[in-house]
């Protein structure tokens, strides 16, 4: 039976089409939804039949692979990333383990991809909660005696993160693709660049310099271009900062009074997380937002929704004098 030449999936009705002569399934049957362009391109006569460069944009993984000598066509293996995902079109079998060394597959736009996954993972981390610390801090904290506040509140900066991305990886092992936490070399230069502004902030006092993190994030192989399995994939990022901000939220009110800031530090966590998760809700370039919206409306829709309700529920409680009257009651 004939194959989707986008997604590799069998197909009983043949949609051939007449810019670059493939066949695809119903899903793919326009030039766009199969990037035909690139197709085109791909598909055209290589100088050497025993060529076996890389394309030069950042954006494709392909096999370093040597050609017959009677093949004049290149049969590359393409993928496109969004930042989160490899989109993965086959047209050979991805190996069992192809983020081995060994595996010949070259991961275009990943520092260091053939580290291990708990290494990528501990530099990611570090990153971001050297970020927090710069962030939050406050000399006001150790005055007040505070000052475990600052490395409470980097770890929760941390692990929005950190299980923002989990909740990718699970999702995407529990459907049995091949994932892992990568770090990107486009989310390294922002991380550094964060870090930076951080440093001046510490240095100069200054609370308007940004610092943002974002050093890596979950490289999934396999994935259709957009389907339920992606969709899922997508939602379980932000869906998991929702129910760990909302967790941290009620333990907020949960703790005594008496205990106070502790409550509004658990507060301003939870904040923390629906921001994140919010954020990456936006349907705009590599956040989670853009695919979610593509595969089902209705849970974008509610899923953006309690988000930003509880985005702006914590800021009136974080941010302004009610927080106080809730937390510690004069």
């Amino acid at each position: 039976m004939p194959v989707c030449y986008h997604c590799g999936r069998e197909i009983s009705d043949i949609i051939v089409c007449p810019e670059c002569g493939q066949t695809y399934c119903s899903i793919h049957r326009n030039p766009v939804d199969h990037e035909c362009n690139i197709v085109k391109e791909t598909l055209k006569p290589q100088i050497s039949p025993l060529n076996t460069s890389l394309y030069q944009d950042s954006n494709f993984v392909q096999y370093p692979q040597r050609y017959p000598q009677s093949s004049q066509i290149s049969t590359v293996t393409r993928g496109t990333t969004d930042g989160t995902y490899i989109w993965y079109r086959q047209e050979h079998q991805i190996p069992p383990n192809a983020f081995d060394p060994d595996s010949g597959i070259e991961f275009k736009g990943i520092l260091l991809s053939h580290k291990s996954e708990l290494f990528h993972f501990l530099i990611g981390c570090s990153l971001i909660f050297i970020i927090g610390l710069l962030n939050f801090y406050d000399p006001q904290l150790f005055i007040l005696g505070y000052g475990w506040s600052l490395f409470m509140l980097a770890g929760f900066y941390m692990s929005a993160f950190l299980f923002h991305e989990l909740g990718h990886r699970q999702t995407a092992l529990h459907f049995g693709l091949q994932t892992k936490f990568r770090l990107l070399t486009f989310g390294m230069v922002i991380t550094i660049i964060g870090l930076i502004f951080g440093l001046m902030r510490f240095f100069t006092g200054s609370s308007i310099l940004p610092s943002l993190a974002l050093p890596g994030a979950v490289v999934v192989l396999g994935l259709e271009k957009i389907d339920r399995r992606t969709g899922l994939c997508k939602t379980a990022g932000p869906l998991v900062n929702l129910i760990f901000g909302t967790s941290l939220f009620i333990i907020s009110f949960v703790i005594p009074t008496t205990l106070y800031p502790l409550n509004y530090f658990f507060g301003l966590a939870a904040y923390l997380n629906y921001m994140l998760g919010t954020f990456n809700m936006i349907p705009i370039g590599i956040l989670d937002g853009q695919n979610i919206w593509k595969w089902n409306k209705k849970v974008y829709i509610a899923l953006m929704l309690s988000l930003t309700t509880l985005v702006i529920i914590t800021v009136i409680i974080v941010y302004t004098p009610i927080g106080i009257e809730l937390y510690f009651p004069l």
